[in-house]
């Protein structure tokens, strides 16, 4: 408990159980004699469910940039945990995980709540420790805040046997455990510096572009490098657009800001990532819900660069002829530094009159005239009253894209949702996580009636300790990102994606889970008054909203399709004369 003080954090997530009991009572302990003394405590939130747990302390990390810590017990408990580690460790967000383990001697022989922890966590997680010697616990423990938080992100497991949990020793209040190898690695990362020579090579293909373009990813973010990238941005006038998890790196309003690329991204991004003949990738990775086919993607750009922190994405999709692997802020500082030492300014003018024309002809839009609420209306309202100043997470599937192509973030770490893993179930965890660290910001989670079922007991957790969540569901009576492409590639046959002769009453669960504020909303003309009353609303509060069952989510790039063949629907135009292919058997979803 002090070791978990001493590295900052200021709330624990998680269940108790037998081979856990003593850290819950020291934790117990500890908070009983902080408050004697007057001093800071550090709070359990207890969930419904583990996974829940390791939400919301991945909604707490995702939210400030601080490891967020999860405790639970042996067997389930630690296996409840394994897709919010996967999770965090797919989108790089730093996080312990303390296991409890059954006794040392009983490993291995299937005892009670006994889960080989290790093995199971050692293929998800950045790293994990199976502590066997007490006298090396204090180390471990704070090694693993150093693993979790150093170089790229990621979960670290720390697996406690029930009887080294007992034993009694002296606190040193310091030492760590001897990693020589990482370490180096980090050093090496921490004093690499973007010396002259290569940032004369990146702003000799900069002159040389007529039409370059920022391309930010999730690692911007990671790395705490909005603002070094906004300022080079600003300072060379080149425009950004962002991937799922790069959104709120650079102000959403912002000029420069071309927003969401990618499958789902907006159709004047995609284009401008098609007509771009310079590419800077920022702490992104090319991935498939970006990249499509890797060939034909930033396919006029005559240079691509790419800048991260972790040497393994660079060249791992797509061919670069300029990167740099170290700290995104120091480096984005430096090229900053040397086109101003350099008076470096060109002239993009033509280049921004065309993006102008890309986001005038080709901006979002929908059938605003429908008699039914549309999803994208009541973002909209959402985002009236939010005004870019609020947390917003999200569960998985449509009501995640609508929320990331409608809501404006003007700053890092408001914008939580599972990008890689794509997780259902994680906005109201993520939500409640990032309410407990900060509780005077406003938090919104937009999720969907089939993603919400997966926690939706952690209703409960928001009323038990008060927590001024704004919870809105869009329920379409479905899982209506595969009811979409079940109508698009599967002839219409929504096989197991139906949820219309269900008998979910979501307003009454949320009322028995004591939200005070629970309503539906379900006529068109209502819905600017009751988002105001529901976002105004002095505490938790629930808001289920009916939309149109066949709302879909445009534009659309078909897996293993490019941007040309990107899918527009109805109301936005599209350069192109489209004809919707079904994927390949081998595509992904």
């Amino acid at each position: 408990m002090q070791v978990l003080a001493d590295e900052g954090v200021t709330a624990i997530f998680g269940y108790s159980g037998g081979a856990i009991l003593p850290t819950y009572d020291a934790v117990f302990l500890y908070n009983e004699q902080h408050a004697r003394d007057g001093e800071p405590q550090i709070p359990l939130i207890v969930p419904a469910n583990e996974q829940g747990a390791g939400f919301m302390a991945a909604g707490y990390a995702r939210a400030t940039g601080r490891v967020g810590v999860c405790i639970v017990t042996s067997g389930p408990g630690a296996t409840n945990t394994v897709t919010p580690v996967r999770d965090s460790m797919a989108d790089s967000v730093p996080m312990v995980v303390i296991c409890g383990q059954v006794a040392r001697a009983s490993i291995g022989t299937d005892a009670f709540q006994e889960a080989p922890v290790p093995s199971i966590m050692g293929s998800v997680a950045k790293h994990i420790f199976l502590v066997t010697d007490p006298s090396r616990l204090e180390a471990t423990m704070r090694t693993a805040f150093e693993i979790a938080r150093t170089g790229r992100p990621g979960p670290v497991v720390v697996d406690i046997p029930k009887d080294v949990q007992n034993w009694e020793g002296v606190f040193h209040g310091g030492g760590m455990l001897p990693i020589p190898g990482y370490r180096r690695r980090m050093n090496e990362l921490s004093h690499r510096t973007l010396d002259d020579l290569e940032a004369s090579k990146f702003f000799d293909m900069l002159s040389d572009s007529k039409r370059p373009l920022i391309y930010a990813g999730g690692g911007v973010i990671n790395g705490n490098a909005a603002v070094a990238l906004s300022e080079f941005a600003e300072v060379f006038n080149i425009p950004v657009v962002t991937t799922l998890m790069g959104i709120g790196a650079v102000d959403t309003t912002h000029r420069l800001a071309m927003r969401m690329l990618g499958m789902h991204g907006t159709a004047f991004a995609n284009y401008a990532v098609e007509d771009a003949d310079f590419l800077i990738a920022v702490g992104a990775r090319f991935d498939d819900r970006v990249a499509g086919v890797p060939a034909k993607f930033a396919r006029n750009a005559k240079r691509i660069a790419h800048l991260d922190i972790d040497r393994a994405e660079v060249n791992k999709v797509k061919r670069v002829h300029w990167s740099y692997v170290g700290l995104l802020a120091d480096a984005l500082q430096v090229l900053t530094s040397y086109g101003r030492r350099k008076k470096f300014q060109p002239d993009y003018t033509e280049w921004h009159t065309e993006l102008a024309e890309l986001k005038r002809v080709y901006a979002m839009n929908y059938d605003r005239a429908s008699p039914l609420i549309q999803p994208y209306y009541v973002i909209e309202e959402v985002n009236k009253l939010a005004g870019g100043e609020a947390i917003i997470s999200t569960g998985v599937g449509q009501h995640q894209m609508w929320a990331a192509q409608y809501c404006d973030f003007r700053q890092p770490r408001l914008w939580l949702t599972s990008g890689s893993m794509g997780t259902m179930g994680f906005g109201l965890p993520a939500a409640i996580g990032a309410q407990i660290a900060n509780p005077r910001r406003l938090v919104i989670d937009i999720d969907g009636d089939s993603s919400i079922r997966m926690n939706m007991g952690e209703l409960e957790t928001v009323t038990t300790y008060d927590l001024p969540v704004k919870v809105m569901v869009l329920n379409n009576f479905g899982d209506g990102m595969v009811k979409q492409w079940q109508k698009l590639f599967f002839k219409g046959r929504l096989s197991a994606s139906d949820r219309s002769l269900h008998k979910k009453d979501f307003v009454k669960a949320a009322q028995a889970d004591g939200f005070r504020y629970a309503v539906r909303l379900d006529r068109k003309e209502d819905v600017p008054r009751v988002i105001q009353e529901f976002i105004q609303f002095p505490g938790p509060a629930f808001l289920e909203v009916m939309i149109d069952r066949d709302a879909g989510v445009y534009p659309m790039v078909g897996p293993g399709q490019s941007y040309d063949e990107m899918i527009t629907g109805d109301f936005i135009p599209s350069r192109y004369k489209v004809n919707i292919k079904t994927p390949g058997a081998s595509e992904m979803f």
